[in-house]
């Protein structure tokens, strides 16, 4: 929901950094790739208690996140850059969590597996709907330019980023904002099911 007024507002100082890396011959991937691996040992400290450590890596695998696409745009988008984007991202936002479960099993474990839940929704509503629209040939760039076609809801990166951020700091809050973050997730969910049937819902050759 909010994903499009950020672009606006760190999209330009992203575009620089990016153009700047993309001058000196770092590749996107690249950027993508340390990016997840910092980003990873967010889930560690989490498990072990270092919750503000665990934002840290959070917050640079999130610059890294807006930095690949930026570098991408001055040297070449890609198919498999779009692909390595999207998985990381996923891989990401459903492993902090489970450090949150690992840190504390029988307070947040059942929180947490409800959020995994939500976040299935969420996934497979948004990759399902770029496939299909993919199909019919169908591109949108709402949200800038991708390697595939974006549909937004209420729960999107920013939202997610936000909700991440603010669970490491205030972890002992975690329950109460990992189930109204899932709820979220599901009108996110809802909405982009509706949004298939409108567009989708029509009988072949029709």
């Amino acid at each position: 929901m909010l994903d499009a007024y950020m672009r606006r507002r760190i999209d330009p100082a992203l575009d620089r950094v990016g153009a700047r890396l993309a001058a000196i011959g770092v590749r996107a991937d690249a950027v993508t790739l340390v990016g997840f691996a910092v980003g990873l040992l967010a889930v560690p400290l989490a498990a072990m208690g270092w919750h503000l450590a665990a934002l840290i890596a959070l917050l640079a695998n999130r610059l890294a996140d807006g930095l690949d696409g930026a570098v991408a745009r001055h040297d070449r988008l890609t198919d498999l850059g779009g692909y390595l984007d999207i998985v990381c991202d996923f891989l990401i936002y459903a492993g902090l969590p489970v450090g949150f479960a690992l840190f504390d099993p029988t307070a947040n474990a059942l929180a947490a597996a409800v959020l995994l839940f939500s976040f299935m929704g969420t996934g497979s509503s948004f990759l399902t709907y770029a496939i299909i629209a993919a199909k019919r040939g169908e591109t949108t760039e709402i949200r800038g330019r991708k390697s595939l076609y974006y549909l937004g809801g209420l729960t999107e990166g920013t939202e997610t980023f936000a909700f991440l951020a603010a669970i490491c700091v205030f972890p002992q809050a975690f329950v109460p904002l990992a189930y109204v973050f899932a709820a979220a997730c599901w009108v996110t969910t809802v909405s982009r099911i509706l949004a298939a049937v409108r567009a989708f819902g029509e009988r072949a050759g029709s």
